[in-house]
């Protein structure tokens, strides 16, 4: 009898732990109905940045078939405090999936994960997963230096196009570009979008002006107005807003904008723009969840995973045969043959670049740590999602990097 009892206890015992297996893990997902998903946003959809992960959010949102007492978002969420209690008040609003989109989020972010360790948190252009380990807090990013890089591709046609029609000389093909701050991020983009252009224009060179901001008007448009009178005639932006675009409406100056299609507001100058397409990876975490799977602490999404996208050439703007070798480009960057950061192409100091040793672990110090070149090329976004090529190379024009 008492080894009856003893088999019995064992057994309740064990069911016991396996209830508690099931109640404590860490996303507390076992099917699309316990999904409840939120999404913080530093803008709203004035933003274009801002507006880019909120139509994918939605996207997603549909494609997993989440019915509307399923996700929230709230937006105008600065990058302080405010974020901590945004996700403090998601999480005790039932949400075990949270996501943030601002850089300046991240540590607010972190916070909230801490505490909550049944909620899984994720943040994009984040650092800070890989070196903190929490299994309920993920960074996400994507290859947009190669979606910025086809992008310059179609710039450096209308250079070519302008240069062949006699508007310019090869020696006037000068670029200008709005940035928000001098991030390895912003001039991750900056750079890939120039080498991108003197891909196929040789004689490209840029100028570059930091407003600040990720999302101010006014200065991203003034921003672009004092690159027109410098004599760039043709504008690309790592900004939020229809700042620059406008100004080269009005300049009736050749545009590449970011984070999606301005052609409608900008009809005769809008040639493409690049984005990331967050939809892939919001579908991807949760069905990742539901799976009883760990999503990746650092996962980078590419153009094969659709998470790089371009927007329709606009024909009216672009050179003639932008669309076949945006395309023939592509193809040669999915297939290996092409890297955007390909030392060969590019000179920092008039010299080759054969070693770098880049900023990936985050550390106060931001002290450079990891080797990122390798048979002569700079492999960005490979020991960590986030952007870290921060390299100054030459061609390229700082106006200002204070503010």
């Amino acid at each position: 009898m008492k080894k009856l009892l003893a088999l019995v206890l064992v057994a309740v015992m064990m069911l016991a732990f396996v209830a508690c297996g099931e109640t404590d893990k860490a996303d507390g997902i076992n099917s699309i109905e316990d999904v409840k998903f939120g999404l913080i946003c530093l803008h709203d959809e004035n933003s274009t940045y801002d507006k880019n992960f909120i139509e994918a959010f939605k996207e997603a949102v549909a494609n997993l078939g989440l019915k509307d007492d399923q996700w929230v978002i709230k937006t105008n969420i600065p990058e302080g405090n405010e974020c901590y209690e945004a996700a403090v008040d998601l999480a005790a609003d039932g949400c075990n999936i949270i996501f943030a989109n601002s850089f300046g989020h991240e540590s607010y972010l972190l916070q909230a994960a801490k505490e909550y360790p049944a909620v899984q948190f994720c943040h994009a252009t984040g650092t800070m997963a890989h070196t903190e380990k929490l299994d309920n807090f993920a960074n996400a990013f994507a290859s947009i230096y190669e979606g910025r890089f086809l992008a310059g591709v179609a710039a450096g046609m209308k250079l070519n196009e302008m240069i062949e029609a006699g508007k310019i000389t090869a020696e006037q093909a000068l670029m200008g570009y709005v940035g928000a701050f001098p991030y390895a991020e912003v001039i991750s983009g900056y750079t890939s979008f120039y080498l991108g252009a003197k891909s196929v224009c040789p004689s490209v060179t840029m100028k570059v002006q930091f407003t600040g901001s990720w999302y101010d008007e006014a200065a991203e448009k003034e921003a672009a107005t004092k690159l027109l009178n410098e004599g760039c005639v043709l504008i690309s932006q790592h900004a939020d807003s229809m700042g620059a675009p406008t100004a080269c409406e009005e300049a009736g100056v050749p545009n590449v904008s970011y984070n999606g299609s301005t052609v409608a507001a900008c009809p005769n100058t809008f040639i493409v723009s690049s984005r990331i397409n967050w939809a892939p990876y919001y579908e991807y975490v949760v069905n990742t969840l539901v799976k009883g799977e760990k999503v990746a602490t650092d996962w980078t999404g590419t153009i094969e995973t659709e998470s790089v996208l371009l927007t329709d050439v606009n024909t009216q703007a672009a050179a003639a045969g932008t669309v076949e070798k945006i395309e023939e480009v592509k193809a040669a960057l999915i297939a290996g043959n092409v890297n955007v950061f390909d030392a060969s192409t590019f000179t920092v100091g008039g010299v080759a670049l054969d070693s770098y040793l880049a900023d990936v672990d985050t550390d106060a110090a931001y002290e450079k740590d990891t080797e990122v070149i390798d048979g002569g090329v700079f492999y960005e976004s490979k020991f960590r999602s986030a952007p870290y090529f921060d390299v100054r190379i030459d061609g390229i024009t700082l106006l200002n990097d204070a503010y």
